[in-house]
């Protein structure tokens, strides 16, 4: 299955994986308002296609997963028409990438970012709305935004603290640091480093494993780890009483029960 877009290229790679691949290689992936726009089109069809289990969100070329917005001014119409009011800015921003990063976040299923090349700014903040983030060996992650009097403002400033601390954050954006992929793990930015030539084998093989898990058990947990982090001990294990009254029930576990006890894989439908 493909749909089509100008800016992105959406793909079904293997049984019940989705993949949206920015597709501005000439611009290392720079975003601009209309990419943001479609970006929020294909998370929604992937978010509405109960075949679909696992997302993989990459760039296309070596260079880069995604630099961020796109400064070049290639789209004038657009800067003037954001400039025409004071809130011009804000509301870009807010109907822009802060929209993508917040539907990624209230996804409840499983995205992962594979990065190759250049991960910054940003590139960076739709990296870390993402679940999982797998990066080639030779990938690099950081953000400039700062460098050219810029702001973490796609949601940076909520996600970097939260992945590698507060200080460490506050250096990497006010020194506007870059950061081998290596390093990059160390500090708390990326899940798993693999060789370059690994890297799609290795992301599409763990979706596909992702896909194959019991959809309901898999969208609960997210729902209830991403609340958890931001709720009280007491909360969370309400929310958890709550979930096992839709999961326990369900014809997954009755299969996957069934399946333990006969000694073969189970086939979960999601029900």
């Amino acid at each position: 299955m493909s749909r089509s877009y100008e800016t992105l290229v959406f793909d079904t790679p293997r049984p019940h994986v989705a993949r949206i691949t920015l597709n501005r290689p000439a611009q290392m992936n720079a975003y601009t308002f209309a990419m943001t726009q479609e970006l929020l089109a294909a998370i929604a069809a992937y978010r509405d296609d109960d075949d679909l289990r696992a997302l993989v969100i990459t760039g296309a070329g070596e260079r880069a997963f995604c630099t961020g917005g796109d400064i070049s001014g290639a789209d004038p119409d657009h800067a003037r028409k954001v400039g025409a009011s004071p809130m011009g800015h804000g509301r870009e921003m807010r109907d822009g990438m802060q929209a993508v990063v917040l539907a990624l976040r209230r996804l409840d299923k499983p995205s992962v970012a594979m990065i190759r090349g250049f991960a910054v700014a940003g590139g960076l903040a739709l990296a870390l709305a993402c679940d999982l983030r797998i990066a080639a060996v030779s990938a690099r992650l950081g953000d400039t935004s700062n460098k050219v009097g810029l702001l973490p403002d796609e949601g940076g400033a909520w996600l970097f603290p939260r992945a590698m601390g507060l200080d460490r954050a506050l250096k990497m954006t006010l020194l506007h640091e870059i950061y081998p992929a290596g390093v990059a793990r160390d500090l708390g930015l990326v899940t798993e480093v693999v060789e370059d030539a690994a890297l799609e084998p290795h992301t599409l093989d763990l979706c596909e494993q992702l896909a194959a898990k019991a959809p309901l058990a898999v969208r609960l947990t997210k729902m209830m780890m991403a609340k958890a982090m931001e709720s009280s001990l007491e909360a969370s294990l309400a929310d958890a009483q709550m979930a096992v009254m839709i999961a326990n029930p369900s014809r997954d576990v009755r299969e996957g029960v069934e399946a333990f006890r006969q000694k073969r894989p189970p086939k979960f439908e999601g029900r």
